[in-house]
């Protein structure tokens, strides 16, 4: 069986508006499931690809600073 991950995930999420990935994105991050976090990661992927240089620095300042707070 193939099963791309990735594509599953974008699939599930092609056409939702705002609140359905703000929904989506709660549900993972609340629900506390370790199953949940591939999904994020693609989200996180997406959003990545998508950013110019000015909002990759300002992921990287915030995730730097909630490193350090480990």
């Amino acid at each position: 069986m193939d099963l791309n991950l990735r594509k599953a995930i974008r699939s599930n999420i092609a056409g939702n508006n705002e609140e359905e990935l703000e929904a989506t994105i709660l549900d993972a991050i609340q629900s506390g499931e370790e199953k949940m976090l591939p999904g994020l990661g693609v989200l996180f992927e997406m959003i990545w690809e998508n950013a110019n240089e000015e909002e990759k620095d300002q992921m990287l300042t915030i995730l730097e600073q909630e490193a350090q707070k480990l």
